[in-house]
């Protein structure tokens, strides 16, 4: 065992000098020379060649770029309310975000990956995390909309995640922390041996998508940072990198960096997968919520699930084993063969590569070098592959460009660095500004990636952009990776904190990509198909208003008989069936959000008036020439008012 104390200074002093400098001047060769501007440049008209999606971090959604241009495209709501759309506001929308602790409007989104077939992108769904309440979202990518959450019990810092196989059999869910398992009231300070982490592998239904929690691991108490799945030859397998195998509980910037080396846990899913599907694991009492979104009846509901299954390693030998890597690794990346895997060690200057086959080979022969908590632990040297001398500092993430090259970022260096899967050698680098964190090469968690651009997700901003105070949004950079040599392209600005990103080429979704929601498959049971249906009723103190809405008027558009102290209803249809003319509807006093209805969809606001009066509605989003004539009126009485419901669709 080393202290490592002096080390960890020394790197933090090291990245208070790299991301304090000042403004860089930009060369011949960097984003301003006129051939980079033309290679991230698309006309007006013309489309982009890849879709980039990236994490929302803090904003709890997942933001839709364009590359090579860097144009925002969208921003998909996930976990967090969005008052845009009206998104965990609408009637239909706030189960998505109920949880077993209640409605969570908020999370911090991580890691999205994109659903995959025999290993390559097929442009189903993405799937994201939500790291603080731990959950999974599915986003259909017709639609563009979040569609499931599962909440994921057991856990806490859902970080190693969400992360497919290769034919989405599964996406995982790995917690950060580990906590007591089943949670109770137990001293901190007894962490060590109480505490354990639960890797939970989610099943996918591969007709709808929808997701169900098949099994959680209960690991021992270290930290489970990040993971991916093995591939090709390595398929049946997933590897999380752990740190804290020391099982601090206080000062773990520093009691957490003792060991020389933590581990990649080496995961055999197919057998656990077998045991279970054999009557193999123990149910356990739990809560979590499942929440599903109906596209036909435009409605989500939530359910509370009270169990789990869950599996201990030890009931099931050789599934799983522990890869030693230094030091504290972060990123645990697998190339495209399957063949390697690759663990950054944050204290490390060197990045470590360990051999699929001579994981294998080592497991067959049984060289352990001991175990921890019962887990075998391989001896290093024989799983080893090969190391890369980088020379910088704070490795993190890998991708590939399925051209035999990787490209790792290193976060206190600053810098993306190139190198060569099998030799091992430095081929290139270059800098990023500043403090780049993860980074992307469209397809670059897949076997088939491709290899024209990575993008470095970075941290700190700095002087990139015009100052507008104390913080900036943060700064992505595109590289050209088509040569030997990368060259930076362009920078743009992202929303919240990316913190990973999935890319994958246009024409793979374009095709799929829905337009409208076809009215006559309108299933919701609040919906207006046509204008004659629209109507006012009362139900006690509950006004339901049943309105349609069309280029450019409300029915009913004059409503009247409301009381003070009634809960008004809004189900609104928008009858438009022509791509991208949606309506808005938002009315003096709402306490929620404006609604955005998308042509042929329903969806409900409700309005609890408090003051007598006239109170004008109307369209906000901007649809005709007319907008502005888009509007109507609800005249309020007091609660003791005995004037009946009235309303107008139209005439004088």
């Amino acid at each position: 065992m080393k202290t490592y104390k002096y080390y960890i200074v020394s790197l933090i002093c090291a990245a208070f000098l790299l991301t304090s400098c000042g403004k860089t001047n930009n060369s011949a060769s960097g984003a301003l020379n006129s051939s980079a501007a033309e290679k991230v440049y698309v006309a007006p008209g013309e489309h982009d060649e890849f879709y980039a999606f990236m994490s929302g971090g803090y904003s709890g959604n997942l933001t839709v770029y364009g590359l090579p241009s860097g144009r925002m495209l969208k921003e998909i709501p996930v976990f967090s309310q969005f008052p845009t759309s009206g998104y965990g506001y609408s009637e239909e929308t706030k189960p998505m975000l109920n949880t077993s602790h209640g409605f969570v409007p908020w999370d911090d989104s991580h890691h999205p990956d994109i659903s995959q077939t025999n290993g390559e992108l097929d442009g189903r769904w993405i799937f994201i995390n939500g790291n603080n309440t731990p959950r999974i979202a599915r986003i259909n990518l017709s639609t563009f909309e979040t569609e499931e959450i599962i909440e994921v019990p057991n856990s806490a810092g859902n970080h190693s995640s969400s992360f497919v196989t290769e034919n989405t059999e599964y996406v995982v869910a790995g917690t950060r922390f580990s906590v007591p398992i089943p949670q109770r009231d137990i001293p901190i300070n007894e962490y060590k041996g109480n505490f354990q982490g639960a890797l939970s592998f989610i099943s996918v239904d591969p007709e709808h998508g929808h997701m169900d929690i098949k099994f959680q691991i209960i690991m021992p108490g270290f930290n489970y940072d990040l993971s991916h799945p093995g591939r090709g030859k390595s398929h049946g397998w997933f590897f999380f990198t752990t740190y804290n195998t020391e099982e601090a509980n206080t000062l773990q910037e520093v009691n957490a960096s003792q060991n020389d080396k933590d581990f990649i846990a080496a995961i055999n899913w197919k057998k656990v997968e077998e045991f279970v599907n054999n009557g193999g694991g123990t149910k356990v009492p739990v809560k979590y919520a499942h929440n599903i979104y109906n596209e036909a009846t435009h409605t989500a509901t939530s359910t509370i699930k009270k169990e789990v299954l869950t599996v201990n390693p030890l009931d099931i030998p050789g599934a799983v084993y522990f890869l030693p890597t230094p030091k504290s690794p972060h990123g645990c990346d697998v190339d495209p063969t399957g063949e390697y895997i690759i663990g950054n060690g944050k204290l490390s200057a060197d990045l470590t590569v360990h051999s699929f086959d001579k994981m294998l080979a080592a497991i067959e022969a049984k060289k352990f070098d001991g175990e921890a908590y019962g887990i075998p632990i391989l001896k290093f040297e024989d799983v080893l592959a090969g190391s890369v001398k980088s020379g910088g500092l704070g490795p993190l993430h890998t991708e590939f460009d399925g051209n035999g090259n990787a490209y790792t970022t290193f976060f206190i260096s600053s810098e993306v660095v190139k190198w060569k899967l099998g030799t091992w050698e430095v081929i290139d680098r270059k800098p990023t500004y500043y403090s780049v964190g993860h980074l992307m090469i469209p397809g670059g968690n897949s076997r088939k990636p491709f290899g024209k651009y990575v993008v470095a997700l970075n941290k700190i901003t700095k002087d990139r952009y015009l100052p507008v105070g104390p913080e900036m949004e943060h700064s992505a950079q595109i590289y050209d990776i088509s040569g030997e040599k990368m060259e930076l392209l362009y920078d743009f600005p992202t929303h919240g904190e990316p913190h990973y990103a999935a890319g994958c080429p246009a024409d793979l979704l374009t095709s799929k990509a829905k337009k409208i929601y076809r009215l006559d498959e309108n299933k919701h049971p609040y919906a207006v198909l046509s204008p004659d249906q629209a109507r006012v009723e009362r139900k006690g103190n509950e006004v339901h208003i049943y309105m349609s809405t069309i280029r450019s008027h409300f029915t009913p558009d004059n409503i009247e008989g409301i009381k003070v102290g009634d809960k008004v209803y809004f189900h609104i249809t928008n009858h438009e069936q022509d791509f991208d003319v949606p309506h808005g509807f938002a009315i003096l006093g709402q306490n929620t959000a404006e609604l955005l209805i998308m042509p042929g969809q329903t969806k409900t606001s409700v309005w609890e008036p408090k003051q007598v009066g006239v109170w004008p509605f109307y369209c906000t989003d901007f649809c005709s020439a007319l907008h502005q004539e888009m509007q109507g009126y609800i005249r309020v009485s007091p609660a003791s008012s005995k004037l009946e419901l009235s309303w107008s669709l139209g005439e004088d």
